[in-house]
């Protein structure tokens, strides 16, 4: 298999490519719709690799159908083969089998791991014995791990954001981020970089349209990261994309709507 290709030459007319492993999400507002709607709005093309087909909506996710192993591979490898990409996400693995495909074959690239374990409406989307193995041989191929409090908690046994994050160092993963999104007051993320802390402040946007802000914010990171950022300045740049796309998120359903993918005059 061809390893993913380096980010372009500067000048160079080819676009930054970045590649999305996730779950389909048939109301369009997160996994790997939210993933590409991101990606386009950045400037980034995206390709996809599903992992697993959902149905579900505003109101919920009403049911979840993980793709074969095997066709996971096979999609990996088409995409890698020909396209390519500059930095590659992980969102929705759901089962241990695929994340071990995974890691197979996501060496040597940028790669962001997003660890989505439970759904909003608190449906679980990554089978408990898969956390293993997610911990064991994925996290030591990760570029940025981005799990909100509750995720760096389970994945680690740890309530306390720092010392979560830096467990999860330990475990592998040279940036950790953890997002703020679940802590009373300002959304402020952490980021670790094995030595020392960054705090990426954020005000607390009110409104109740959040489906899909995890995913879209670290295809954001991403996206970044395709376009040859550095890890802190991709996720400062993310943090300002997913403000204005909470800031700017309208009602689509009847429940907790998603945000607003392409927002007009981000601070970019």
């Amino acid at each position: 298999m061809a390893p993913p290709s380096a980010p372009p030459a500067p000048g160079s007319s080819l676009p930054p490519k970045a590649l999305t492993v996730a779950g389909s999400d048939s109301g369009g507002g997160a996994g790997i719709q939210a993933d590409l709607k991101t990606f386009q709005a950045l400037g980034v093309y995206g390709a996809s690799v599903i992992t697993a087909i959902t149905a579900q909506n505003t109101l919920g996710v009403q049911g979840a159908w993980p793709v074969e192993p095997d066709m996971v591979a096979h999609q990996l490898d088409s995409v890698l083969r020909d396209i390519g990409a500059d930095a590659i996400k992980t969102g929705m693995l759901a089962q241990a089998a695929t994340v071990e495909v995974i890691a197979e074959r996501l060496r040597g690239v940028a790669l962001v791991v997003d660890p989505v374990l439970v759904s909003t409406s608190g449906r679980m989307l990554l089978e408990p014995e898969a956390i293993g193995v997610l911990k064991q041989k994925l996290l030591p191929l990760t570029l940025v791990v981005t799990p909100n409090i509750p995720e760096a908690e389970a994945l680690t046994g740890l309530a306390d954001p720092r010392n979560a994050a830096r467990a999860l160092h330990d475990l592998g993963a040279r940036y950790v981020v953890v997002k703020g999104g679940h802590k009373v007051g300002d959304a402020d993320d952490l980021l670790f970089d094995g030595s020392a802390f960054h705090v990426f402040p954020g005000e607390r946007i009110d409104t109740p349209h959040t489906h899909g802000t995890g995913c879209t914010f670290s295809a954001a990171i991403t996206a970044g990261l395709a376009r040859g950022l550095d890890v802190p300045a991709a996720v400062a740049r993310a943090k300002r994309f997913i403000t204005a796309a909470l800031r700017q998120a309208q009602p689509i359903g009847g429940g907790i709507s998603p945000v607003n993918h392409a927002p007009a005059d981000w601070d970019e």
